[in-house]
């Protein structure tokens, strides 16, 4: 037990003066500090033994998570195998996709019908009945544990459900739950905040304050009404999320998302966005989080453009999250698409590039989300395109409605008024699949299946760490049925939330079919990015002029190794000019010896090319 306390004690007092003073600095409370404490205390020795051993070796590897071998994969438990049993049966298929990360989508208990796709958590203590215990969520991770397997959860710390214990309890008037979330009995002070605080759901949930006619009060409501927004002002809300917190990473949990991070602290007069506060919470969870539990990795939710989401890493001395999504480059990537022009991407790619190699960014191409345009407006309005009228021509090419486009899909949170909308699809029904399925249309299945390969083949090449959404690695297209469902029928997300369709998946093993032909071909990929250590976090990686507006050319060094990957985003064969010419390249993809200053690529096609000889 001494050695055990020791080693509490020595991380305590790295880090206690620091926490201290940003604790005191919020709420000097010095009684509720010392709780702090104690209860971090008691949540290090609830630690099992094997969570403790896993918290040594990663304090000795720091980088563990910046390695070439990391991959992810993100669903929903219910969609992919019913329940957390059915997740620990399908492990050798994680395997087998050579994920070794998987992100478990809400899981937590919630209202049906008021779940937001589970984002408004009623319990953090409880998991949804259908989909197993906490019991079972022990097993899962301690399995996953055994298989290499890292396993990550979303803690939902802005806006939890209405039927959380405290709501309730706000609700029948007591006035210690009622301080922990944001109350007015008039409209006021609600309208004051509306002046500067943009809407997330304009036309679903306009607004940012619900009235609640059974208390006579407006409450702060972000998100959507049943989600109340949390008073972090308040040191017991601070504190009881913390518990909260230690006690889901005691489950086994490798990688803790922090939903809605620049939401967390409100002022009236400001947006309520990105507030200095934020980051002394986000700092203190990093402390804590290393003082109990240190190999959990913080992942931060920030959509923004990489150069504002910056400040959510911290600094070298003083870090915050661990890891943040890459959300504009996500939006940047379908953009090209649409417009067969990369130079926005291009811009895009080279500020991430050029930002510390210690930033590490989660790639992706979909996720269980809609597509916000939010792209780089200033630049493209130097090109003559305003945001508006490029807005409205992206979800019309996503539909299938303009461009000469083969993708299919539908529309989020449309805005009648401003014209305003997301778009919905998965990957493979945006690359064509879907519609060359249907219209059984060999030509463009073959040209929607190289597009979607040159998709993950080029996130697969930025830095960071790359995430498929369950069913992309078998190229499963949009699920209409939700409509039939009442309680998703108004949330067009759920079209690319489909279940995971088994039947189809057991075509990957055959190469003539297109579940084949991707998962096969993405398995190249992985393995080549597995073997190649330029694919590193922290390599360095540049974009090249091509001399073709349809064709992105990215490249990779790291200790005398390079590697230049081209990927052609037209339905054209493109040719490219890179002028490398320092040695000889060989491309990784068909094996064969190259000459880089002119490469052919046919429509939708890429290559890796590798410098094998000055």
């Amino acid at each position: 037990m001494d050695r055990i306390m020791k080693t509490f004690e020595e991380r305590l007092k790295k880090h206690h003066d620091e926490l201290r003073w940003l604790y005191m600095e919020l709420y000097g409370n010095d009684s509720m500090f010392a709780e702090l404490c104690g209860q971090m205390e008691q949540f290090y020795l609830d630690r099992n033994k094997t969570l403790k051993t896993l918290d040594r070796r990663r304090e000795k590897d720091k980088d563990w998570y910046r390695q070439n071998d990391m991959l992810g994969m993100m669903f929903y438990i219910d969609n992919f195998a019913g329940d957390m049993k059915g997740v620990k049966s399908k492990l050798d298929y994680i395997g087998q996709c050579n994920v070794n990360y998987i992100h478990l989508m809400p899981f937590l208990d919630t209202p049906e019908g008021r779940s937001d796709g589970g984002y408004a958590v009623a319990d953090f203590r409880k998991v949804q009945e259908k989909l197993g215990s906490m019991e079972d969520l022990d097993k899962l991770t301690a399995a996953c544990h055994k298989k290499g397997i890292n396993v990550c959860m979303d803690f939902v710390m802005n806006h939890p459900s209405e039927d959380h214990e405290w709501a309730k309890r706000a609700r029948q008037g007591e006035g210690e739950y009622m301080s922990r979330y944001f109350f007015f009995d008039n409209s006021e002070i609600p309208a004051q905040y509306e002046r500067t605080v943009p809407q997330v759901f304009p036309t679903t949930a306009p607004g940012n304050f619900t009235w609640l006619e059974d208390m006579g009060y407006y409450v702060m409501t972000t998100f959507y009404p049943y989600q109340w927004d949390l008073n972090y002002k308040n040191p017991r809300v601070f504190n009881e999320m913390m518990y909260n917190f230690l006690y889901l990473a005691n489950r086994g949990i490798d990688i803790i998302r922090i939903d809605a991070v620049p939401y967390i602290w409100k002022e009236l007069g400001t947006p309520c966005r990105n507030l200095l506060q934020v980051h002394t919470i986000v700092r203190m969870m990093r402390m804590i989080s290393e003082i109990v539990c240190p190999s959990v990795i913080l992942l931060g939710e920030v959509v923004m453009e990489p150069e504002k989401v910056v400040p959510y890493f911290g600094s070298v001395e003083k870090p915050e999250c661990h890891m943040l999504y890459n959300v504009t480059t996500m939006a940047t990537t379908w953009h090209t698409v649409a417009t067969r022009d990369v130079r926005l991407l291009k811009r895009q790619l080279d500020i991430v590039n050029a930002l510390p190699k210690d930033y590490v960014f989660l790639n992706y191409l979909r996720c269980h989300d809609d597509i916000g345009w939010g792209l780089d407006y200033g630049s493209l309005v130097e090109e003559g395109i305003g945001e508006r009228s490029h807005k409205q021509y992206l979800n019309d090419y996503f539909q299938g409605y303009a461009g000469g486009s083969n993708s299919r899909g539908e529309l989020y949170n449309a805005d009648p008024v401003t014209g305003d909308a997301r778009f919905c699809g998965t990957t493979a029904s945006m690359c064509g699949i879907e519609k060359a399925g249907f219209e059984q249309d060999d030509e463009a299945m073959e040209k929607a299946v190289r597009m979607d390969l040159m998709l993950h083949a080029y996130m697969f090449m930025q830095s960071g760490i790359p995430v498929l959404y369950s069913g992309d690695e078998v190229g499963q297209v949009n699920d209409y049925t939700y409509k039939e469902n009442p309680f998703k029928a108004a949330d067009s997300r759920y079209i690319h939330r489909g279940a995971m369709n088994w039947d189809l998946a057991e075509n990957r093993k055959d190469p003539e079919t297109v579940e084949g032909k991707i998962f096969q071909g993405l398995e190249r990929l992985e393995q080549i990015r597995k073997t190649e250590k330029v694919f590193v976090s922290n390599a360095d990686a540049w974009t090249v002029d091509t001399g073709d507006r349809s064709v992105l050319c990215i490249g990779r060094y790291l200790d005398g190794e390079k590697i230049i990957g081209l990927f052609n985003f037209s339905e054209f064969e493109k040719t490219a000019h890179i002028g490398e010419a320092d040695g000889e390249y060989k491309d990784l993809i068909s094996g064969k010896k190259t000459d880089t200053a002119e490469v052919s690529l046919p429509a939708y096609g890429f290559c890796y090319l590798k410098k094998v000889s000055d």
